[in-house]
């Protein structure tokens, strides 16, 4: 008799904890759904990057502009009526394009054709007159190696190895080809080269040169060398006129300059955790961009997602467990002195950071998230999934986060990046196209919605992996 009754109670505490699961399940989806019907309804990302995007434009670091865009976004936090919002210093470097750059093929004399580049971040300038040089050809940092000093002294270098276009993975596309622009002046300049122009990280055929940051590294400041980009139809014409004329030269004029370091801020807002007021939770973009277009995709449309989460919590009266962060860094661009900056100061504070977000790979259409962190919260995050499903939310992968959480990183953090469809974004990344008319409102709200819906997870369930404050 006795064992009967043990099994009738076990069969009712097994239909008890089930009924409860499904409960609690259904508050999650209630939860979730509230937040997109608040994000699609009712949303504010696409006003606010509309004023960064049309009123302030491009936001380099150290300009008039990223100034504005600070002064901007803590008005903006304020009025939320969030518990805290402060303007965190960092010193960043300031570099100026100068007037627009010029630059032409010339296959004999009197005979020219003019091309789109510009500057790379970071680069000197040429001589006033400009630099006009022969070009040697090269697909990547190795075959520098493999021509030698007297193949390429005196000059120009041709960095040509496209973006890989079977790759689906448009990141990895990029990854494989950009260390020619970030590295390429340094290298060549090992050899005697003049000067370098390279290849435009782009899958897309089109007249739009793409900036970006470069490094000379520990090379004297009187052996450093100009260093420009060229669109992919430019760079497809300057190949296929070396082919029949080898001795053609490269005429190109840019009037870049480097300044001090001058001070900027992170913008910084919080909502203080019921529970856990200690523990840190972080959503955020990086509020600097570059100066050809306006930085609506990089990384306007991140910083306003970010924005919304805090938002949308505050709209639907959710009172997170964990205080919520949202961090606006500035200089990931061509410096990464506010990721750095604010994890060296999470960490004087001794302050204990769970979980960051960042969505930094444009306001496209949201596909999931990539993950950096263990398996044991992978496999939490792999339950959710079925709350996800509705909004079609399907990539939970284990990888990269996002360069300015990068350095908050401690043992049993959890490091996440919103993955947009990436299949047109890099026909936009530091380029003069990288407008607002190119952000679709709704894919735009779509983004802020699954930021806000994986943050309510964390802080409703935690990490299953406690990190260990670290000690001064």
């Amino acid at each position: 008799m006795s064992r009967i009754l043990v099994l009738l109670l076990l069969l009712t505490l097994g239909s008890f904890n089930s009924v409860k699961a499904q409960q609690v399940k259904q508050k999650d989806s209630l939860m979730i759904r509230s937040i997109y019907d608040m994000a699609l309804l009712q949303g504010k990302s696409y006003e606010w990057l509309e004023y960064l995007s049309n009123e302030i434009g491009g936001r380099l670091s150290g300009s008039l502009e990223a100034e504005r865009a600070v002064k901007y976004t803590e008005a903006e936090l304020k009025a939320l009526g969030l518990d805290k919002v402060w303007l965190q210093p960092v010193m960043v470097p300031k570099w100026t394009r100068g007037t627009k750059e010029y630059a032409y093929i010339e296959t004999a004399p009197g005979i020219s054709t003019t091309t789109n580049i510009c500057a790379l971040g970071g680069s000197v300038p040429t001589p006033a007159i400009g630099l006009k040089a022969e070009v040697i050809e090269v697909q990547g940092l190795d075959d520098l190696e493999r021509y030698g000093r007297e193949a390429i002294e005196g000059k120009i270098v041709f960095y040509n190895r496209p973006m890989q276009a079977d790759l689906i993975n448009t990141f990895e596309a990029y990854g494989g080809c950009v260390d020619q622009r970030y590295a390429g002046a340094m290298e060549a300049a090992k050899y005697g080269a003049v000067g370098i122009v390279v290849r435009s990280m782009n899958l897309r055929q089109d007249d739009y040169p793409h900036t970006g940051s470069m490094s000379y590294g520990d090379t004297p400041a009187n052996q450093r060398i100009p260093a420009c980009a060229i669109s992919t139809n430019g760079a497809d014409y300057l190949s296929s006129a070396l082919k029949i004329k080898p001795d053609l030269k490269f005429y190109f004029k840019q009037n870049c300059k480097t300044y001090d370091d001058v001070q900027s801020y992170n913008v910084i807002g919080e909502i203080t955790g019921s529970t856990y007021p200690d523990k840190y939770m972080v959503v955020g973009g990086h509020l600097d961009s570059w100066d050809l277009g306006d930085g609506s995709h990089d990384d306007g449309a991140g910083c306003v997602q970010s924005m919304e989460v805090l938002r949308l919590f505050k709209k639907l009266n959710y009172q997170p467990k964990h205080s919520i962060r949202v961090v606006l860094f500035m200089n990931e661009e061509n410096g990464l002195r506010g990721g750095n900056k604010y994890a060296e100061e999470a960490k004087l504070k001794n302050e204990q950071h769970v979980f960051a977000l960042e969505s930094d790979a444009g306001g496209f259409t949201p596909r999931g998230f990539s993950f950096d962190m263990d398996q044991a919260n992978m496999e939490q995050v792999a339950s959710w999934k079925p709350l996800f499903k509705p909004y079609l939310i399907h990539y939970f992968e284990m990888g990269g986060s996002g360069a300015d959480i990068g350095p908050l990183k401690e043992k049993g953090m959890v490091l996440a990046g919103l993955r947009p469809d990436s299949q047109r974004y890099f026909d936009h990344h530091h380029a003069e196209n990288d407008t607002f008319d190119a952000v679709n409102k709704r894919e735009l709200e779509l983004g802020g919605a699954a930021m806000a819906s994986l943050i309510y997870l964390f802080d409703t369930y935690g990490t299953k992996t406690e990190m260990t404050p670290v000690k001064n």
